[in-house]
């Protein structure tokens, strides 16, 4: 049923008008909050009862009591007036002219195979803003928002250690096992962790939200490297483990294509699986521009969207 723009406005105030006299339980101070007529807020609360075919306050010279049915109906109706404002504001925001620039960091995994798209969503929508892109390691970027050279950083490493940070969860990364097709490993079925003993690891240099988790991966499996080299990207990474280096942590987002042209393996290695947790964080000192603001109202949304690596993976695979 299609109804009129009369119609909409007329059961969000019959709503308020409920609300506000559940919650002041007196009908001539709703009223005055209301800026109407005592007469009219109780037409309001009849309408409403006579429309649901139930009582939904009992009166008293005192006060207003919510009935089990008035009560339900609150509960509901603050949902509801919520919601209402929630998408005001979002079309409201939609037709508002947004201009100026961010500087937006992000670490590499993010910068090279997550960011693109969202910059992309973003532009066409707000195609005044100048958008500028930092890509570093996690410290490089938190040494960028801490110092209010970073508007905004998405970053995949663990930052709580900061204090002057505001830090907001993204999405969760997947890290896996990696070695060359050829590799001795490769053709296992089933690996222990102690497996990977005494090999060769690829890993990324200090300061890197990957080398971290490496890190925490070899020392919590008790693992200790034959020979360690080290990189500063995540091609480089790959790079080497395809050579048959050694064996590297990396994303799974990053090693997508690798993975499906065969030209690297993933190890099955036994345990749960490796997660970790991107985050958007911010200088808690500074305050965003109204542009900065919609930029990471577009990144929560796909927060709230439940949007996971994996739906990004499965994207990025259709032909």
């Amino acid at each position: 049923m299609r109804l009129s723009k009369g119609e909409v406005n007329m059961i969000v105030d019959t709503l308020r008008v409920f609300v506000t006299v559940a919650e002041q339980r007196h009908f001539s101070k709703a009223a005055e909050l209301l800026n109407m007529s005592q007469p009219g807020v109780s037409q309001h609360i009849r309408n409403m009862e006579n429309e649901l075919g139930t009582k939904l306050m009992l009166r008293s010279p005192k006060q207003v009591k919510l009935t089990e049915e008035g009560t339900i109906l609150y509960r509901k109706a603050k949902q509801i007036l919520g919601l209402y404002e929630e998408a005001k504001e979002q079309i409201h925001l939609l037709h508002e002219v947004v201009t100026g620039s961010i500087q937006i960091g992000a670490s590499f995994t993010i910068g090279e195979y997550i960011l693109p798209r969202l910059l992309a969503k973003f532009a066409e929508q707000y195609p005044e803003v100048d958008l500028q892109l930092t890509i570093g390691n996690t410290e490089e970027i938190v040494a960028g928002i801490r110092s209010n050279d970073l508007d905004l950083a998405l970053v995949e490493g663990n930052v709580d250690e900061y204090p002057d940070l505001i830090i907001t969860p993204y999405m969760q990364d997947e890290m896996i096992v990696i070695a060359a097709a050829n590799h001795p490993l490769a053709g296992a079925a089933a690996l222990h962790p102690a497996d990977l003993a005494d090999q060769n690891w690829i890993i990324r240099e200090s300061g890197s939200g990957t080398r971290a988790f490496s890190d925490h991966f070899l020392q919590v499996n008790r693992l200790s490297a034959k020979r360690s080299y080290v990189f500063n990207s995540s091609q480089g990474v790959k790079e080497a483990v395809s050579a048959g280096l050694g064996i590297a942590v990396l994303s799974r987002l990053a090693v997508r294509k690798e993975l499906e042209n065969g030209e690297l393996r993933e190890l099955a290695v036994s345990g749960p699986a490796m997660k970790r947790e991107l985050s958007v964080i911010r200088n808690r000192q500074s305050s965003l521009t109204l542009a900065a603001e919609m930029f990471q109202r577009k990144v929560q949304e796909q927060r709230q969207a439940k949007e996971t690596l994996s739906d990004i993976l499965e994207r990025h695979c259709q032909p």
